[in-house]
């Protein structure tokens, strides 16, 4: 994870932002990501601070290192400081995913507007049950994943989001990673076997 952060940051910034720093920013992303959803348009840093177990003084020393956005006594606009950060870290851009399990689970997530307005286009989802394949879930067509690779076919997919019974959920990794896709999202409370260039 670092590693990637680093690599959108300029060689001159990388020379002064520690290490610590670096892997504290996608939390505060996080965060903020939660506070924007409750309503908030101002946080301070001790807010900041306790939704990711630091203390203010280190947010603040943190966020010194991106630049100034905040004002003493005010706090910080959280939109501003997302946007802000989300640039600093290079997750602007449109992510496009597939989700592979349509239970309830993923029925709940391809019917929240949290992850597109993440930048996650959620372009398919896929099951093996007969009541779920041809329907539509939040606008997303579900397919039978048996036929994954000739639907998938050669559309570039950034992650993989998987949400199947645990005892499937290895023989269905192997099969996407199969397929080329390198970024998987595992809400299977089992670790995967993958690759070393699947994150």
């Amino acid at each position: 994870m670092v590693k990637k952060i680093k690599s959108v940051i300029t060689k001159k910034k990388r020379n002064f932002i520690p290490k610590a720093t670096l892997i504290r920013l996608p939390f505060y992303l996080r965060a903020l990501y939660v506070f924007e959803d409750e309503g908030h348009d101002v946080i301070s840093s001790e807010e900041i601070a306790r939704a990711i177990g630091t203390n203010s003084a280190q947010t603040r020393k943190d966020f010194s290192f991106l630049g100034e956005f905040g004002r003493r006594g005010v706090g910080y606009k959280v939109t501003k400081l997302i946007r802000h950060l989300e640039k600093f870290l290079g997750v602007t851009r449109k992510r496009r995913v597939i989700l592979i399990g349509a239970g309830r689970l993923g029925s709940a997530l391809l019917n929240t507007e949290g992850l597109r307005k993440r930048g996650f286009e959620i372009i398919a989802a896929f099951d093996v049950d007969p009541e779920k394949i041809g329907k539509t879930e939040g606008g997303v067509p579900i397919y039978d994943f048996r036929k994954f690779g000739e639907i998938i076919g050669n559309e570039k997919v950034d992650i993989a989001i998987l949400t199947v019974p645990a005892k499937e959920a290895q023989k269905v990794v192997d099969v996407i990673v199969s397929h080329g896709v390198k970024s998987i999202l595992n809400f299977v409370p089992i670790p995967l076997k993958v690759p070393k260039e699947v994150v």
